[in-house]
């Protein structure tokens, strides 16, 4: 592909086929196709067997012979994660939720043959009451969300470049290369006032300022899909359902900072966005959008990938260029920042997946359009990976500014069973917990960090009043200790320090002492560990301190887990007032540690009891008391 020309004609002949998933579209005149049927192919769907169930359609559309008129289309992350397999067929916009292989003859037959739609197996919140289907867009879940980043996920087979062209891919950097200048570039993604989503929230457009004056041989434009905070999956469902939006970002910053090479670094377990990626990669160089000479604009510019081994401390970003260059991923000491003395020694930029998928439509759209979606410090939108104790759970993108109390009540759901929501962890690893005391706060950089918590990449983990506080933040520290690289001590040692004492903590042997120790301990790691991991490792800590030290005081004063998850300050009993004698604990119990007959009051003897908690599992007249 040479020119913009041959781009739009690309266009003019794909768009057509898109027009279809839209509820209530029209088909195309000339067209035999009259219905899109979408499957999630995202990771989470795909464990759910969405793969047999794409097979399944195809076998079953055969055997009826309507192969001409139902176009099945593997697509990325719709969002609801928690109701996967989903299946949408449009122009209807009937969505299938929880989708079995054994369903799939009867959605064929009935739906796809006769036009009679299978409402019972549909998402239940999507049937009105007259029995009319309503617009996903209509759904809790998604009327608050504006999808920006993730605006192709679930709209476009991901393995066809000819569709994300239909949906203006590559116009973006068919402007930068025929009309711009490379400052130009720069000032309007400085002035669109985006920041970037990897964590940090450093403005995009001056990282990009800083390194486009610095002059070497080879500048390099690259990618972090390291993804490694639990609970996260931001960045793979946008390389699994969008993954030229990507590669046409990273051009555009090679093309305005002077860089001829990028590299996507993504973790190996990620092999769908990693097989998506490199599909893409091929495409996008057969088409002439990624090589030499790209729009006759005389601009080289080409991606490769490279597989991380899932280290932690390389979504760091001196630590992700160390491991490209096949050494140890461990961090190096800043300045000289990446900008000057990156990967190879030269400048370079590293942005993360997310910050990368907003940069076409800033492009396209103008600096003035982004900046009017979220806060005056906090332009555009944010994508959470929503989980915990959470009805919804799933991918969720919100303008900045949007409350916690938007995003777990009106959008997740709110909390299941019953419970009451008690705490929001977000930023992973690195970020801290939100009180509920807190749940109007707006979201946005600076306000998340001023309440000791901070962004980080997305993952956003929801609790409620069964969650301790002590062992979530033992949680994590776990989590860091086992990913140190052990290249500064501060974190190396200072982190197994602070896991010793909350483990002394949670098992009942700690003391007042232990608190203040480990708080001053944090504040020494805060300030002296060599890079972002250290620097932050102390943050579950002192923020759980911060809003939930009686927690703390509990647990050493009064060998007490408040909301008994500590197993080792907690015990198990049996009420005799609401003891039936039905032996369903007994007969349950992997120790033999309950003894009773039947019909009479049963006994736990505690000096046998693990504290698995099957017996109140299995009690169905809630005799069995944790305290």
């Amino acid at each position: 592909m040479k020119s913009l020309a041959e781009l739009q004609a690309v266009k003019e002949k794909t768009v057509g086929s898109l027009t279809l998933r839209e509820a209530g579209a029209q088909v195309q005149p000339g067209s035999s196709v009259r219905l899109n049927v979408l499957v999630c192919g995202g990771t989470g769907c795909t464990s759910s067997h969405s793969e047999q169930i794409i097979e399944k359609l195809h076998e079953e559309i055969k055997a009826h012979g309507i192969e001409d008129e139902v176009e099945v289309v593997r697509t990325g992350c719709f969002g609801l994660c928690a109701l996967g397999p989903i299946m949408i067929v449009y122009p209807e916009g009937a969505f299938y939720s929880r989708v079995t292989v054994d369903e799939i003859p009867e959605i064929v037959s009935e739906h796809l043959v006769k036009g009679n739609i299978v409402k019972r197996m549909l998402y239940q919140e999507t049937v009105q009451e007259d029995g009319t289907i309503k617009s996903l867009n209509q759904t809790r879940f998604y009327s608050k969300q504006m999808r920006l980043a993730l605006r192709n996920c679930g709209v476009i087979d991901p393995e066809n470049i000819d569709e994300y062209i239909a949906r203006d891919g590559y116009q973006a950097l068919g402007k930068v290369l025929t009309e711009m200048q490379p400052s130009e570039v720069i000032d309007l993604v400085l002035a669109s006032g985006l920041r970037g989503r990897g964590g940090a929230g450093f403005p995009t457009g001056l990282k990009w300022k800083l390194c486009a004056p610095n002059q070497a041989d080879q500048k390099y434009a690259c990618c972090n899909a390291d993804e490694g905070d639990p609970g996260a999956f931001m960045d793979r469902s946008v390389l699994e359902g969008d993954p030229h939006s990507v590669l046409e970002a990273m051009a555009i910053a090679g093309y305005a900072i002077g860089a001829t090479q990028g590299y996507v670094y993504i973790r190996a377990e990620y092999p769908i966005a990693v097989k998506r990626l490199q599909i893409a990669i091929d495409q996008a160089r057969s088409y002439g959008l990624l090589g030499k000479n790209i729009f006759g604009s005389g601009f080289d510019f080409d991606v490769d990938i490279r597989l991380g081994a899932g280290a932690f401390v390389c979504g760091e970003e001196t630590a992700l260029m160390t491991s490209i260059e096949g050494k140890r991923g461990e961090p190096r000491v800043r300045p000289p920042y990446p900008a000057l003395k990156g990967l190879f020694g030269k400048p370079t930029v590293l942005n993360n997946v997310e910050t990368y998928a907003n940069i076409p439509q800033i492009i396209l759209r103008g600096a003035e359009w982004f900046k009017s979606i979220g806060t005056e410090k906090s332009a555009g939108t944010k994508v959470f990976a929503l989980g915990g104790k959470i009805n919804n759970t799933g991918l969720v993108e919100v303008p900045m500014g949007t409350t916690l109390r938007e995003v777990i009540e009106d959008i997740g759901g709110g909390v299941p069973g019953g419970h009451t929501f008690k705490a929001a962890q977000t930023g992973g690893p690195s970020g801290g917990c939100i009180p509920a005391s807190l749940i109007d706060t707006p979201i946005d950089f600076d306000n998340l960090t001023a309440i000791g918590s901070m962004m980080g990449s997305g993952g956003l983990i929801v609790m409620d009043e069964t969650t301790c506080m002590v062992d979530i933040a033992k949680f994590f520290l776990e989590f860091t200790v086992d990913e140190s690289c052990g290249k500064c001590t501060p974190c190396r040692v200072g982190t197994k320090r602070l896991l010793e004492i909350l483990n002394k903590i949670t098992s009942g042997n700690g003391t007042l002492e232990d608190i203040d120790r480990m708080e001053e301990l944090c504040y020494y790691i805060k300030e002296n560990s060599l890079c972002a991991l250290g620097q932050t490792a102390p943050n579950p800590v002192l923020s759980t301190l911060k809003h939930y030290r009686d927690e703390y005081i509990a647990h050493v004063t009064e060998h007490r887990c408040p909301a008994g998850a500590c197993k080792a300050l907690t015990n198990y009993s049996i009420d005799p007032e609401k003891c039936k004698g039905c032996t369903l604990c007994a007969r349950n119990c992997p120790v033999g540690a309950i003894t009773g007959k039947v019909r009479e009051t049963h006994v736990i003897d505690t000096s046998k009891c693990i504290k698995c908690g099957v017996c109140m599992e299995n009690c169905k007249f809630g005799a069995v008391v944790k305290k």
